[in-house]
């Protein structure tokens, strides 16, 4: 078959334009650039979980990702981070919303600059009505009432609810979901993310109310592994129960040794991972869920904890 000079070119001309494009496509995602503020602290091994997740879909994207956070439980610096964000127009932002009402108008102005926005972790009560596209979490209402169920099925009478970030929409939830499901006398114990207070307060507490039982910590590093060494100083180790919210290598161990009596994963490397997914796509394509993204609650009890700690401890657990 013989092919005459001109249509050489011109195939030619179409190959080339097509690595063109191809290269263009490419070069455009490496422009799309997310931010990410959370309301979480450097020194919770929770929220390292997330960033890890968001970092995972950066690189596996192929985007530019900026993960911010204020220092301290701060809503008005967390408002700053995010209308700074606003600022450098983003092609998408990621938020979690643990207090509405203060960080409701920072979000609006991104909704209002044309930023998709989804949110994780708290808020998804709000998160519709605040503009965003889609939430991605578990509800925590529901998540702390399971919790409370199951401790009153293993004879729970009277808890307390450790709480390390009161005023914290999402963690009140979990604690009056717990409440409503345990059923018996609950006490809210107010801590700070500092896991020697949460000890010594946690242990105060078991002290002074030698009728409580049940102990419902709301994160697992910062107060789920401080109630436990409370309940080992008081020497009712296995005998009151305790549980927590979230995981950690080492509170999965003690839910493995019978120590503790399970925690609850809402896996927030996807919370991390799947919104910059998510928003990634929604640059180029213009695809996105139809609806919210349930992330957990799922009960990490004996059976299965020995399963997740090795990835507890990668960081993806």
């Amino acid at each position: 078959m013989k092919f005459g000079l001109k249509s050489l070119l011109a195939g030619a001309g179409a190959a080339v334009a097509g690595a063109l494009m191809c290269s263009s496509a490419i070069a455009n995602a490496a422009y799309i650039r997310i931010v990410a503020v959370t309301h979480g602290q450097a020194n919770d091994p929770f929220w390292s979980v997330v960033k890890n997740g968001v970092n995972a879909a950066a690189k596996d994207m192929g985007i530019s990702v900026d993960y911010r956070a204020p220092e301290t439980f701060d809503m008005v610096s967390m408002g700053q981070l995010i209308d700074a964000a606003v600022n450098q127009k983003p092609d998408g932002l990621i938020v979690s919303i643990p207090d509405a009402s203060a960080l409701g108008p920072s979000i609006k102005k991104a909704v209002a600059a044309g930023i998709p926005v989804i949110s994780i972790n708290s808020g998804s009560d709000v998160s519709k009505e605040l503009g965003a596209l889609l939430h991605v979490g578990q509800d925590e209402y529901t998540a702390g009432k399971a919790a409370g169920g199951k401790l009153h099925e293993l004879g729970g009478k009277e808890g307390l609810c450790v709480n390390q970030e009161v005023g914290n929409v999402s963690l009140d939830l979990r604690c009056k979901g717990f409440a409503d499901g345990f059923g018996g006398k609950v006490t809210v114990l107010p801590v700070s993310n500092d896991p020697a207070d949460v000890r010594a307060k946690v242990k105060a507490a078991l002290s002074s109310n030698t009728g409580a039982d049940t102990v419902m910590a709301l994160g697992a590093g910062t107060a789920g592994e401080p109630s436990l060494a409370a309940v080992e100083d008081v020497g009712m180790t296995g005998k009151i129960k305790v549980a927590t919210f979230d995981l950690s290598a080492d509170f999965l161990k003690a839910v493995a040794d019978g120590k503790a009596a399970f925690a609850i994963d809402q896996q927030q490397f996807l919370q991390g991972y799947l919104p910059v997914v998510f928003l990634a796509n929604y640059a180029k394509y213009g695809l996105i869920p139809g609806g919210n993204v349930p992330s957990g609650p799922n009960l990490i009890t004996k059976e299965k904890a020995a399963q997740v700690v090795d990835l507890s401890a990668k960081g993806i657990r």
